[in-house]
This record gives C-alpha cells, sequence and structure tokens, in this order.
C-alpha cells in the first residue's frame, strides 16, 4: 500500500489543520492518478477551514480546489490524459458546459475542497473529466492560480461580459480575481480602473497596466470625473455586501456589474434608484465551467499572461500560507510540493 503526505482536519478549525498520511488510491475505470506540483488558495479554503460553511465535509477533510500536477498513472477507458500529461484541476466537478449541476432550492456548490475532498495532498485521484491540460508557457504554481480566481474574472469579463476594447471596467482590490481581471481587460483593450486602500499596491497595479488608480474611499466619485459622468461598463464587485450600491451609483446606464466577492458579508444591497433607471445587468459569478477554463487556458498562452503570485510556501508551510491569505495578499498565494 502506497501512502502519500496531505494536509487535513478533522473538524472545522484550524487548530486541527496539520499533516497526516493516507492511502494513495490506484486509479479506476475513468479515473488518472495526478501527483501534485503546486496548489493556490483562495478566501472560500480559509472560509471552509475555518467554519466549514455548512457543507457536507467528510472528516479527515483535504481543503483547496486548485492544483496544478503530472498524471502519473491512468486507470481503463481514459482517453483525454495519459502518463507524463500536465494537467490543471477544475473547481466545479461535472460541469462540462452551461449552468452548475443544482436547482433553485438547492443552488450548485458541488465543488473541489468544499463538496468533494480538496486537493492540498501529494497525490489526488480523480474522474479524468476534472482535469484540463495545463497551459504550456506557466510553470506549476502558475498553471494552479488559474481552475478558480483566473476562470473567475475571465467567466465574469469575457464568458459573460462579452467584453470589448474600449469598455471602461471598474476593479475592486488587489487579491487574485482583480489581478486576473487586470490583466485579462488590458489584453483585450478595456480602460481599467483600480481601488485599494494600500498605494503601494496601487503602484503595483500600475506596473501591470491599470489607467487608473482609485483609492478604497470615494472612488465612485473619480469614476464619474474620468469618464466625464459616462460610469464604468463593468464593475468586478469583489467586496459584497453594502459595496453593492456603490458599484449601482458608479456603473454605466446598461452597464454590467459581476458579484464576486463576499469580503463585506453575503447579504448584499444598494438602492433601487439606479438599479431602475440605468438597467444595468447584475450578474452573479460563481467561478464557471471547464470548456471556459479550457478557453482561457489557451488564451493564457496566446497573451502570454502571467499570474501574479505573491509568495510561494513550501508543503511543509500550509498554515503559514493560510495566515497569508488571511492578512490579505497582492495577486495569489501558492504552496508548492
Amino acid at each position: 500500500m502506497r501512502t502519500a503526505k496531505q494536509w487535513s482536519m478533522t473538524a472545522p478549525g484550524p487548530q486541527d489543520f496539520r499533516i497526516r498520511e493516507a492511502e494513495i488510491a490506484e486509479p479506476a475505470a475513468g479515473e488518472v492518478l495526478v501527483r501534485t506540483e503546486a496548489v493556490s488558495l483562495n478566501f472560500r479554503d480559509k472560509l471552509v477551514l475555518e467554519t466549514g460553511m455548512d457543507l457536507p465535509l467528510k472528516f479527515p477533510f483535504v481543503p483547496a480546489s486548485d492544483m496544478a500536477g503530472v498524471v502519473e498513472a491512468v486507470g481503463s477507458g481514459v482517453t483525454r490524459f495519459k502518463r507524463g500529461d500536465r494537467v490543471i484541476s477544475t473547481f466545479s466537478p461535472g460541469r462540462i458546459e452551461g449552468g452548475g449541476l443544482g436547482d433553485a432550492r438547492h443552488p450548485p456548490y458541488k465543488t473541489l475542497g468544499g463538496y468533494f475532498p480538496g486537493v492540498l495532498s501529494e497525490y489526488v485521484t480523480f474522474p479524468e473529466d476534472w482535469f484540463v491540460a495545463a497551459p504550456a508557457t506557466l510553470d506549476a504554481a502558475e498553471a494552479s492560480t488559474l481552475p478558480c480566481a483566473g476562470l473567475t474574472a475571465w467567466f465574469a469579463l469575457i464568458e459573460a461580459g462579452r467584453l470589448k476594447a474600449g469598455d471602461k471596467v471598474v476593479i475592486q482590490g488587489t487579491g487574485g480575481v482583480a489581478l486576473f481581471g487586470l490583466q485579462i481587460a488590458k489584453a483585450h483593450g478595456a480602460e481599467v480602473f483600480i481601488t485599494s486602500s494600500s498605494p503601494a499596491k496601487l503602484e503595483r497595479a500600475r506596473s501591470l497596466g491599470a489607467d487608473h488608480l482609485l483609492p478604497r474611499d470615494g472612488w465612485v466619485e473619480r469614476v464619474h470625473e474620468i469618464t466625464g459622468d459616462y460610469g464604468a461598463d463593468h464593475i468586478l464587485e469583489i467586496a459584497g455586501g453594502p459595496g453593492l450600491a456603490n458599484s449601482l451609483q458608479a456603473v454605466a446606464v446598461g452597464g454590467r456589474i459581476s458579484v464576486i466577492g463576499v469580503f463585506e458579508g453575503f447579504d448584499v444591497s444598494g438602492p433601487a434608484l439606479p438599479l431602475l433607471l440605468k438597467a444595468p445587468t447584475i450578474q452573479g459569478i460563481s467561478v464557471g465551467h471547464r470548456r471556459a477554463l479550457e478557453d482561457f487556458v489557451r488564451g493564457v498562452d496566446a497573451a502570454g499572461l502571467k499570474p501574479v503570485i505573491d509568495r510561494r510556501y513550501r508543503f511543509e508551510e500550509a498554515a503559514e500560507a493560510f495566515a497569508h491569505l488571511d492578512r490579505g495578499a497582492f495577486g495569489k498565494i501558492v504552496i508548492e510540493f
């Protein structure tokens, strides 16, 4: 019996989060065994670790959803990959195209590192449909940032948002989704406004191509001033909570708001008048499907997009990586194996 090291918990809360040994599952029919090379962290992973998010976790539970690795073995009937292929995970297993796998009473939330076991393990064995070929131009750490944060920004702006050159895009903050949004928007010829409470982070965003640097407080008025009261064609609403009110004030007539983050709360709120008079599209973004991730991978290779990694941690330093995530990061936090 072969075993692998993995970070897991036996109950919600970081106090029991540690390295344990687990048996490596050999791939059955239709499955692939992947040796993990890197895992990137998302804010959702922090919430799962701390609270369990009322998900049906099976303990000991391995957190995290985003990984890059190399196929080590394949089960019978596997056609999408072969031994030695570089792959990345998909955030929502089984969602190949279209909407999520759920209904009105039970919205879709069957994801890796939540409903399904996560990937903070030296080896993972999953169905072949749960993986996508990794981009050729990125190393494993960079590739591991695409499945959730990267795809979320791509899905909001390109797949659902139909972004075009010249559009005015407001992006809130300098986390993983935000910086992917900045890079994707610039690659498509958009004019990008980015907000932050940190002047140092704003200057770093300028080096990535941001056109306008806005303070977190008072950014709506600055958007009005810079655009001559036109507003923003598209806003990545990452704050959540009552922050939606600011986005409704800043969005252009007929513009679009992509609600992505919940940093200021799960209950969003805002005034009805600009919603009625401007008639913007408000779209909730729950990452995206596998086909869009495959499109994004091709786009990354074609455009030469390089994910922004704040810091790379070693496998043994996963607890420190989560602590960094809690403090806030410029871009992504990655754990390398």
